[in-house]
C-alpha cells in the first residue's frame, strides 16, 4: 500500500480534471430518471475527452469524444441500428489508435455503455455501465488517473445502489395493495 502511495501522480491541472470526472461521474449515475443521466454524462464524457487527452491516452481520448456524441444522441433515439453504428466507429477508433492490449479496455467499455444507452434501460441499463465500469477502472488505473480510478470504483458502488434502490420501487409496487 505505501508503494503504491509513493506512485501516485502529482496533484496538477490534468489530475484536477480527472477529480472534476469523478464528482460529474457520482452526479450521473446516482439519477434515477435515465435523461438526467445522460445529460450529466455528457457533461462528464466531455471533460473525459480533454482529461485523457492530457495524460496522452489517445484511445480513451477518443472513445470520450465519441461518447459525447453517442450519449446525445441516445437522449433522441434507442435505435439498435443506431447502436450499432456507434459500436462499429468505436471498434475502428479502438483499432486505428491502440498500441497495446490494455488500450482495448476503454473501447470494449464504450461498446458496453453504447448497448447500455441505445437499447436497455433502468436496472438492465445500470447492470451494464457496471461491466463497462470495470473495463474503464482497469485502464485508467493503467494510465494513472488518479481521479477517474476513483469515480470508476464510486460509479460502481453507486450504480449498485441504485439498481438496488430501482428494484426496491419495483418491488413495493409489486407488493402495493
Amino acid at each position: 500500500m505505501i508503494d503504491f502511495l509513493h506512485n501516485l501522480p502529482p496533484l496538477n491541472f490534468v489530475q484536477a480534471l480527472g477529480f472534476l470526472s469523478f464528482l460529474l461521474g457520482v452526479a450521473c449515475f446516482y439519477q434515477k430518471d435515465d435523461r438526467k443521466l445522460k445529460i450529466i454524462m455528457i457533461i462528464m464524457c466531455l471533460n473525459n475527452t480533454l482529461h485523457f487527452a492530457l495524460l496522452g491516452a489517445l484511445t480513451a481520448s477518443l472513445g470520450s469524444a465519441l461518447a459525447v456524441l453517442r450519449t446525445y444522441i441516445s437522449i433522441k433515439s434507442t435505435s439498435k441500428r443506431v447502436a450499432f453504428i456507434f459500436i462499429l466507429l468505436t471498434l475502428i477508433i479502438g483499432g486505428i489508435s491502440s498500441h497495446a492490449w490494455y488500450d482495448m479496455l476503454p473501447i470494449i467499455g464504450s461498446c458496453l455503455g453504447t448497448y447500455a444507452l441505445f437499447c436497455l434501460s433502468g436496472i438492465q441499463m445500470r447492470s451494464v455501465f457496471v461491466i463497462g465500469a470495470c473495463c474503464w477502472l482497469a485502464n485508467n488505473i493503467i494510465v494513472g488517473s488518479v481521479g477517474t480510478s476513483l469515480l470508476e470504483m464510486t460509479l460502481i458502488i453507486v450504480n449498485l445502489s441504485t439498481i438496488y434502490r430501482l428494484m426496491r420501487k419495483t418491488e413495493a409496487k409489486i407488493n402495493k395493495p
